[in-house]
């Protein structure tokens, strides 16, 4: 890489950093996720339980609250706004570049470091996930911290203390993913270890691990609350141990069964713009990676580490684009040394076929309107086309200016160009969905509805649940006829809910004042039950009502 002056870097890093978190409060919260992952927080506060987690006020077992805790600390301080609920993806995502940057530095040479911290920065998956209210992205910075330290904590020329304390952080690193997203924080990286270890027909690696000290340290990060919350909650453990890991990973209880080659366009579109440069590195990569001994090769466990998290979710009964994520930071990794190799003239050619995205989206925009059932959808679906233009045109800008660079050998410019339009077009493309919100979002909803929702009045969610509708109002809602998510915690405190709509009718008519949000086609069905009721609010989706 050409050098440069350490100020432009720090230039560099500035403007990433107002990319990066720029746009975090412009979009509303859109279901399910970023709805359920900013209330469950919400209550919390609201409580003051931070140890049984809740939704909608009935017990959610479904993930740890490391996130949690997180993000309900962002709202204490900070306020609870979209930006703070989406403050933790956006931090860890950001703090995994820097990681990054620092282990491609430590283990491959300064230049690879910066440039898969380039890499990982611009591949669309991660700058989307890094930008939406999930878990993901918290659980993929621990899960990379961890195998990092393990991958430091293994190098022959460190001294002993060095690598005890890298294993150390590891060990640390690995508690902190069990309590972002579960028994995948240590799952993974032990399944890794031990196929390279069978590989390598070497397992020195486990001799350094200090296991004793290392598994003291991952109880006193992970056992205080798993305690806590078993103690608080007998049902705890079936609920989140057996169910939540070995039913949903080996059945298609959830209904998110996909075919075994799910995966294969979401990583193509997953690492654009760096696709081609992906597959020339794994191949690469699979054929120098020959055994060497009992030295430690970082290189093979990066590559064991990306295939087995691509063939665990694969043969899972539960997928979701999202799941591929903890692999691009050892992607990036592996392809920041690559590029260092790279030549220039290799690289352009790898460029050329990337070019069809944004092309392609240039001739789908115009069309993109006929796909939709409604108006509503039509006029939605035309103006996120206009925002899938811009992006795409700041994209092929960008690519074709890397492009003409590397023609002219200039490698660092052209892939930092590159990185930045890349990174700006995820950005667009994330903005731009703001104008299909309307459908996946409440937040108009409440908004009609706000001057009716009083401090003590009645709120019942009848045939449905709005995700993100409880964040806005600052209020859980009583379920009538519906369980989903929830039938757990319905099961544990049934008195919270109401079976059928005989049941709330009765409720209904001796309530003084109550407001109800329904589906549209629930509502003649009431109307023909005789329940009084007043129309607030009505939409292509819902009825809001209140009691006259």
């Amino acid at each position: 890489m050409e050098k440069v002056e350490v100020k432009r870097w720090w230039w560099l890093l500035l403007m990433v950093v107002v990319i990066w978190f720029g746009t975090l409060e412009y979009r509303k919260l859109i279901k399910p996720d970023e709805g359920r992952y900013a209330e469950i927080p919400r209550e919390m506060v609201a409580s003051g339980d931070w140890v049984t987690p809740r939704l909608n006020n009935l017990k959610y077992f479904e993930k740890p609250p490391l996130q949690y805790w997180a993000t309900a600390t962002a709202f204490t301080f900070l306020g609870e706004h979209h930006w703070t609920s989406r403050l933790w993806p956006a931090l860890t995502g950001f703090a995994g570049l820097l990681l990054v940057w620092f282990a491609g530095t430590r283990l491959f040479g300064r230049e690879a470091g910066q440039y898969a911290a380039l890499i990982l920065s611009s591949s669309l998956l991660y700058v989307l996930i890094g930008h939406i209210n999930t878990l993901d992205m918290g659980v993929t910075f621990f899960l990379t911290f961890g195998i990092v330290g393990l991958l430091l904590g293994q190098q022959a020329d460190a001294d002993t203390r060095t690598r005890r304390n890298w294993l150390y952080c590891a060990w640390v690193a690995l508690g902190l993913a069990v309590l972002s997203k579960g028994l995948i924080g240590l799952v993974l990286p032990a399944a890794t270890l031990v196929i390279y270890s069978v590989l390598q027909r070497d397992i020195t690696p486990w001799k350094r691990l200090n296991l004793v000290p290392g598994l003291l340290l991952f109880l006193l990060v992970t056992a205080p609350w798993f305690i806590l919350v078993m103690k608080a909650n007998p049902e705890f453990f079936e609920r989140f141990f057996i169910y939540e890991h070995y039913t949903r990973f080996s059945t298609k209880d959830l209904g998110r069964y996909q075919p075994w080659y799910y995966f294969i366009p979401i990583l193509i579109a997953g690492m654009f713009p760096w696709t081609i440069l992906m597959f020339d590195t794994l191949l690469r990569t699979w054929k120098s990676a020959v055994y060497i001994g009992k030295t430690f090769n970082p290189e093979r466990f990066l590559l064991i580490w990306v295939v087995f998290i691509y063939v665990f979710f694969s043969i899972s009964g539960s997928k979701l684009p999202s799941y591929l994520l903890p692999m691009f930071p050892a992607l990036a990794l592996l392809m920041g040394k690559r590029l260092v190799e790279i030549r220039e003239r290799v690289l352009l050619w790898q460029l050329v076929p990337v070019l069809l995205a944004p092309l392609v989206t240039f001739g789908y925009a115009p069309f993109t309107a006929q796909f939709a059932e409604t108006p509503l959808k039509i006029e939605m679906y035309r103006d996120y086309a206009t925002w899938a233009v811009v992006a795409a045109l700041v994209i092929l800008i960008g690519l074709i200016s890397g492009m003409m660079l590397l023609a002219r050998r200039k490698k660092a410019l052209a892939v930092l160009i590159v990185t930045l339009s890349s990174l700006i077009g995820a950005q667009i493309v994330l903005s731009g969905h703001n104008t299909v919100a309307r459908g996946r979002s409440a937040y108009h909803i409440a908004e009609s509805i706000r001057s009716y929702v009083k401090p003590d009045m009645p709120l019942y969610s009848v045939g449905t649940y709005e995700q993100t509708l409880p964040f806005y109002l600052k209020r859980t809602f009583t379920l009538v006829d519906y369980q989903n998510e929830m039938a757990f915690g319905i099961l544990q405190e049934p008195q919270r809910w109401i079976p059928n709509i005989a049941s709330f009718a009765k409720i209904w008519d001796q309530q003084p004042t109550a407001l109800a949000i329904m589906p549209v086609q629930l509502y003649p069905q009431l109307t023909q039950q005789g329940v009084a009721m007043k129309i607030i609010f009505e939409d292509t989706q819902h009825i809001v009502v209140i009691k006259p």
